[in-house]
């Protein structure tokens, strides 16, 4: 199972700065998304996730500049979240370096807009789903009643999605549910998360056990962001769990 660390970028930086030895005042921080991206990828990283924070907010690609950078930077895949829904968009990042994207749910409900998305991505187009029953029930579907996640996933696999990105938003993963749900859908299936933001700050969830339950059910990959930066989870310890 692949553990894939994850930068949020915000105004072409990263929104955490990331510092590996903090602790011991070793090294130096940084917010360059290219540089934590390289820092991970020396330390085993075999693909890198990034959120372009004011693609979501906008709709489009808002951080083609550092999807750049990342991309010439290191040798290894660049996925891309956010802005992502549209066959333009797409374009757009892939030609700044991205090799795969991630669509929101809602385009479930858009299926002339997910046929020209997988004409242009095929098989590394993702789709982001929430695992949470309570979610997908309020999500103003454009359909007479809210479809089960199965029901969802198994409907977009046959409009030929592969690759699914489970974001549980902080709750613990129950992994029995996630097991059934990797002999369910046909296609790769990869969690993403591992903290919680309250008003007492932000707590990890996942933990070098979480992530041998996770392997074990059969995931491709997790997708961790905060706790990875924030050093909450150790990266060598992720990766090892994970193999």
């Amino acid at each position: 199972m692949l553990v894939i660390p994850s930068i949020d970028v915000q105004n072409g930086r990263s929104r955490l700065v990331y510092w590996p030895g903090a602790a011991t005042g070793v090294g130096s921080p940084t917010d360059r998304p290219d540089r934590i991206a390289e820092r991970f990828v020396a330390m085993g990283a075999k693909l890198i996730h990034m959120v372009d924070m004011d693609g979501a907010r906008a709709g489009h690609p808002g951080n083609l500049e550092a999807m750049g950078r990342i991309a010439g930077r290191v040798a290894v895949p660049l996925q891309v979240a956010g802005g992502m829904e549209g066959a333009a968009n797409i374009r757009l990042a892939f030609a700044a370096g991205a090799t795969r994207v991630v669509v929101s749910m809602s385009i479930a409900d858009r299926p002339e807009l997910l046929h020209d998305c997988l004409e242009v991505a095929g098989d590394w187009l993702a789709v982001g789903l929430d695992p949470r029953p309570e979610r997908i029930a309020a999500y103003p579907w454009h359909r007479s009643a809210p479809p089960s996640l199965i029901d969802l996933a198994g409907e977009l696999v046959d409009h030929g999605v592969r690759r699914f990105v489970l974001s549980h938003g902080g709750a613990v993963l129950d992994l029995g549910f996630l097991a059934e749900l990797v002999k369910s859908v046909r296609a790769d299936l990869f969690v993403a998360g591992g903290s919680q933001r309250t008003g007492a700050g932000t707590t990890t969830v996942l933990d070098i056990d979480a992530i041998k339950g996770l392997r074990d059910t059969g995931f491709a990959g997790i997708i961790l962001g905060e706790p990875l930066l924030s050093g909450a989870i150790d990266f060598a310890k992720a990766l090892e769990a994970a193999a």
